[in-house]
């Protein structure tokens, strides 16, 4: 944040509004909101944080809502209406600051009419269990949606400036946290497709179906489109997904490793991903210098088949299992996320190496494979000690998987 408001292009519409105000939104949102308070160089008129936890400290006069995530609760909506009204007493010449980061899309959450809180939540589990990615599941929020793809915007009068931590493959600015700023390309037909692609329209909520089906079928407005009505609207990425990427970089090379940056974002169904990653980077290994260090990023999907517990970097980390232990040497891996929260547990990933099977059978836990038909990565993890634990990091720029090769 302080270096982005070093930037003219982002500095100028700020000395010259008539009046700011700035909403922050996202897991990052109260470092965010304290940064830009504290490095903004012009008097903020409201300011307004909607993130997962009441922090200790905000910027003097600052409102705080404590939204949801994965799942949006009551906090979110409340948020959103804040962050609404906000947009809608804008003036023109005056600016409004939104400062996105991961988890947007649930923590500031505001559904469209007649939709329930509750319609919301489940679409959102269900098409997680599916399998959806991000792109998918940002997709169908849109369109379900009173406040993102662009609508926050629309609300607003005067300009709008946005400034986002990027949690998303590619940093697309109409996918992170649901791009409530920025034009959205997708469509009401769209949505539609991904619930029959992702468990059949049957399963999920009446209300969603029809709202979809009346979207599709031109009865309801779309959400703003390139080209139309937000070109009073500006958005900047100012930390990419791939910061996370650069700094595991730096630190495997001042540790004496020869470091190679995976080129391809690492997704797909994890427990295939996972198997595929690993062997794929032990053959880029064996051309390398030792020790050798593999990075990459990116974010998988896990298909909810069974009632365990565990996450998609834990998932992932127990693909590579039986890999290792075939390929033997010293060789160890990890997925984590970066936020420190690993699906619905208290892990950001887990530790695999070629000894984990073995381990594993040792300790009475039974192999990788009767864990993964369960989706109980969690557990087996846990049983020999190897899950990553960081706790909450207040931010995410989405996960990351190192190889380490001696």
């Amino acid at each position: 944040m302080q270096r982005a408001l070093t930037d003219p292009e982002i500095v100028a519409p700020l000395q010259t509004a008539a009046a700011v105000d700035v909403i922050a939104a996202g897991k990052a949102s109260s470092a965010m909101l304290n940064a830009f308070a504290a490095s903004c160089s012009v008097p903020i008129r409201r300011m307004l944080g909607i993130g997962p936890d009441s922090p200790p400290l905000l910027p003097e006069g600052a409102v705080w809502e404590t939204g949801g995530h994965p799942y949006p609760t009551a906090g979110s909506i409340a948020g959103a209406r804040r962050a609404r009204d906000i947009a809608a007493a804008l003036a023109p010449g005056e600016l409004l600051v939104v400062l996105l980061s991961g988890g947007g899309s649930a923590l500031m959450a505001l559904p469209a009419d007649p939709l329930s809180l509750e319609d919301k939540q489940r679409t959102a589990r269900l098409l997680m269990e599916q399998g959806a990615d991000i792109f998918e599941l940002n997709t169908v929020r849109k369109h379900l949606s009173a406040i993102k793809g662009g609508q926050l915007a629309i609300a607003a009068r005067g300009k709008v400036l946005t400034l986002v931590v990027s949690d998303v493959v590619g940093d697309d600015l109409s996918v992170i946290a649901s791009g409530p700023t920025v034009p959205d390309v997708s469509r009401f037909e769209d949505a539609l497709a991904i619930l029959s692609r992702r468990g059949g329209a049957g399963r999920y909520p009446p209300a969603v179906v029809e709202r979809l089906e009346k979207g599709a079928r031109g009865e309801l407005p779309e959400t703003p489109k390139p080209g139309g009505a937000l070109s009073h609207s500006y958005a900047r990425v100012i930390g990419p997904q791939r910061g996370a990427l650069d700094g595991a970089r730096i630190a495997a090379e001042a540790l004496g490793y020869h470091v190679h940056l995976w080129p391809q974002p690492v997704t797909g169904e994890a427990r295939i991903a996972g198997a595929n990653y690993i062997d794929a980077v032990m053959r880029k290994a064996s051309t390398m210098p030792r020790p050798a260090c593999v990075l990459s990023a990116g974010e998988t999907t896990v298909t909810v088949v069974a009632a365990g517990r565990g996450g998609r970097n834990q998932e992932f980390a127990l693909a590579m299992a039986e890999p290792l232990a075939r390929i033997g040497g010293d060789v160890v891996a990890a997925s984590v996320g970066t936020d420190g929260i690993d699906g619905p547990t208290d892990a950001a990933g887990a530790v695999v190496d070629t000894t984990t099977v073995a381990r594993a059978r040792a300790a009475g836990a039974g192999t990788p494979a009767q864990y993964l038909a369960e989706n109980d990565s969690y557990r087996f993890f846990d049983a020999i000690g190897d899950l990553v634990r960081t706790g909450p990091t207040d931010t995410n720029v989405g996960d990351l998987q190192v190889v380490l090769v001696n």
